[in-house]
C-alpha cells in the first residue's frame, strides 16, 4: 500500500513540475473517445483507415503537448532563472 502512495504523490509532484504531461494524456482520452463515439458515423471508410486516423491525431496532439511542455521548460531553465538571478544579484543588501 506504501509504495501505491508513493507512486501516486510521484505522479502529482511530477504533473506539477510539468503541468503538460497531464494535459497531453487528457487530450489523447478526449480524441480517442471523440472518434471512438464518431466511429458509427464513418460512411465509407474502412475501419482500418478511420482507426489509422484516429491514432495519428492522437498521437499529434501528445507530440504537441510533449513539444510545447520542452519549450516552457527551457524557457524557465535558460530566460527565467537568469532574470531572477540577475535581480537577486542588483538587489542592495
Amino acid at each position: 500500500m506504501s509504495s501505491y502512495e508513493e507512486n501516486e504523490s510521484k505522479f502529482w509532484r511530477k504533473a506539477k513540475e510539468n503541468p503538460f504531461v497531464p494535459v497531453g494524456m487528457a487530450g489523447f482520452v478526449a480524441i480517442v473517445g471523440y472518434r471512438l463515439m464518431k466511429m458509427k458515423s464513418r460512411g465509407d471508410t474502412k475501419m482500418s483507415v478511420h482507426l489509422i486516423h484516429m491514432r495519428v491525431a492522437a498521437q499529434g496532439f501528445v507530440v504537441g503537448a510533449m513539444t510545447v511542455g520542452v519549450l516552457f521548460s527551457m524557457y524557465r531553465e535558460y530566460f527565467a532563472k537568469p532574470i531572477e538571478q540577475e535581480q537577486k544579484a542588483t538587489q542592495p543588501k
